[in-house]
């Protein structure tokens, strides 16, 4: 019997693509469908794709597991004043994880998905590396893998370009956001999930009243409109112990230095010696930027960079890259 993987399958053209393309290398595809908020019309299109695929087909009900560990950690990051980053989080905790324990369950040692990205294996260590097609790579989102997982990893997407693969279907729809808010502003879904915003003062950086915000869940670090911001302002910092927004210029947004915790590190001395290392703080862009200098500080890193940086937000992550690989990332707890 043919070498067996376990694929995460929603049966979008991407995990339609790369099931495709392990079963010409002669894997015996398991489809792995996890059902995280309910969706049934994706689950059968899953089933229907896995069938018309020849492969089999298995789901995964993790819907309380990720009520608990992704949309309660995204509503308490906004009340909290922070920028949560939902997909960094349930790639490990949830997607990734889930995979290796089925594969686990069924006796198969390999995983694999969809994702836009490569492992690459050097001395002995295993790096999430960006995938061939820089605009799609999605290893920014993947910087929380652990090595254990990364080594049973097989990216059949790796080589893939995104608008070669469109041309091969003929439904080119695409999921695009957080999969949860099902295209809603997350304002609204907080007030849905019972979040109950608080007015409060809107101040600037001397701390003079200049407005009334709607409740802090409901700006972001950069946000130059809304209720309370006046013109020309933007919102700088968010004071949630207080129930303030403090308003400054777009020049108060740039910053050159960041701490962040909740790291995973490849290889800490490559992190804290290398001299051509270089970061990103969001997931869109083609390639990472801002080269920095990373020092051990606390249960973390502080990171300077050369160039600043616009508008970073507590609760973001920031990953840093050598080359086209992903050598660590963490999350953001302060910005300087």
């Amino acid at each position: 019997m043919n070498e067996g993987v376990v694929l995460g399958f929603s049966g979008g053209m991407d995990s339609r693509t790369a099931a495709m393309r392990l079963m010409q290398k002669g894997y015996r595809v398991v489809a792995l469908t996890i059902d995280t908020i309910g969706d049934s019309d994706m689950m059968l299109n899953a089933r229907n794709s896995a069938s018309e695929l020849g492969i089999e087909w298995m789901s995964y009900d993790a819907r309380e597991r990720f009520r608990c560990e992704i949309i309660d950690y995204f509503c308490t990051e906004y009340q909290r004043g922070r920028t949560p980053a939902p997909c960094t989080r349930c790639n490990p905790q949830i997607k990734w994880r889930i995979l290796c324990s089925v594969a686990d369950e069924l006796g198969i040692t390999k995983v694999a998905t969809g994702h836009y990205f490569n492992v690459v294996q050097r001395n002995g260590l295993y790096y999430v590396a960006m995938g061939r097609d820089k605009i799609k790579d999605q290893s920014y989102y993947l910087w929380g893998l652990s090595q254990a997982t990364l080594a049973r990893i097989i990216t059949p997407m790796g080589d893939a370009i995104k608008h070669e693969i469109k041309e091969g279907f003929t439904d080119k729809r695409e999921s695009m956001g957080i999969c949860f808010l099902h295209g809603k502003h997350y304002g609204e879904f907080l007030k849905e999930m019972g979040y109950t915003p608080i007015a409060g003062e809107v101040v600037d950086c001397n701390g003079k009243i200049c407005g009334t915000h709607t409740g802090v869940a409901n700006y972001t670090i950069g946000q130059k409109r809304g209720k309370g911001i006046p013109d020309g302002g933007y919102v700088t910092a968010i004071d949630a112990k207080h129930n303030r927004l403090i308003i400054g210029t777009k020049e108060d947004l740039y910053k050159h230095e960041l701490q962040i915790e909740e790291c995973v590190v490849v290889d800490r001395e490559e992190l804290l010696t290398a001299n051509d290392i270089t970061i990103k703080i969001r997931g869109f862009g083609v390639n990472p930027q801002l080269p920095v200098k990373v020092e051990a500080n606390g249960n973390g890193y502080m990171v300077t960079t050369r160039d600043s940086m616009l508008a970073p937000a507590n609760g973001q992550p920031l990953v840093f890259y050598r080359d086209n690989l992903v050598i660590g990332g963490g999350i953001v707890v302060e910005n300087i």
